[in-house]
């Protein structure tokens, strides 16, 4: 089913590129938010630094309720447009925010598999949405793939299996949209950047890694996981004819300040944010 979310336009996305009228500059983020612990005081804070940022789009994983997304979005009435599904729990926990109008979107499910695990009541899958930039129109995928339980992600893994399969549904989506039209596939892959399985992914879906060769983690690290692996992505596919460039980096990563005064990190994840450059 395709979904039509409304609103009055405010803010700005595209930035010139001086003498070149030709390029745009979009600005995303990608987040998991984390679903446990002090989820509204968390989110209050998250939905004020958003709402003081120059974000064009933010993705967003483990919002989990609907009431979250309400929580988030009030805090940051910037994002007049918005993505989600679901009348109590968020079909994948997923929601997107944007500045400019989102024409359509849809949530695809992934493909049920074993072994049985809590995670499977979030219903995991991806979340297009095709959001008007100056430049034109951007196919936005945002995603969270089955975490993998072994910390084991060599092809015969039982969880690298279930990631496989996650990965060829988001080859087929990305397949279906028109190669005329630029694509993003962000959000936790929980892949590491240096794995088989994303660079088969990358290689299949016809994608390209703005991050690709940095290995720092995006989970933040703990003493039972001191070296966590790169587990948020932002790749990317130009439409046919042009050239999307960018570059990357991670934020969050220090605490802030919630709305009681007390000093917290936003989430167990470090956000990923992005330029992209689209030109012809």
């Amino acid at each position: 089913m395709i979904n039509t979310v409304g609103g009055s336009e405010h803010g700005s996305t595209g930035h010139r590129t001086e003498g070149d009228k030709s390029v745009k500059a979009l600005r995303l983020l990608t987040l998991n938010t984390l679903f446990t612990g002090d989820v509204p005081a968390r989110l209050r804070a998250l939905g004020t630094v958003l709402n003081r940022s120059d974000y064009d789009i933010v993705c967003l994983q483990e919002v989990m309720f609907r009431r979250n997304a309400r929580l988030i979005r009030r805090a940051a009435p910037a994002y007049r447009y918005g993505a989600y599904s679901g009348t109590v729990l968020l079909k994948g926990g997923l929601v997107l925010l944007s500045r400019r109008p989102i024409s359509r979107w849809r949530f695809v499910p992934y493909p049920m598999m074993g072994p049985v695990r809590g995670e499977l009541l979030m219903r995991k899958g991806a979340q297009l949405a095709s959001v008007a930039t100056p430049a034109g129109e951007l196919v936005v995928v945002n995603t969270h793939l089955s975490a993998n339980r072994d910390d084991d992600w060599s092809p015969t893994n039982r969880y690298t299996r279930i990631a496989a399969a996650e990965l060829a549904r988001i080859t087929g989506l990305v397949a279906a949209i028109d190669p005329s039209l630029p694509v993003a596939v962000v959000g936790d892959l929980n892949v590491p950047r240096d794995s088989t399985a994303l660079a088969n992914f990358v290689a299949g879906a016809g994608l390209r890694d703005i991050l690709a060769d940095d290995t720092r983690p995006t989970y933040r690290p703990t003493p039972r996981w001191p070296s966590p692996p790169a587990l948020d992505h932002v790749l990317v596919r130009a439409a046919a004819g042009e050239t999307l460039t960018g570059s990357a980096d991670l934020v969050f990563q220090d605490k802030v300040t919630l709305g009681d005064g007390r000093q917290a990190y936003l989430s167990d994840h470090y956000g990923v944010q992005a330029q992209l450059i689209r030109s012809k």
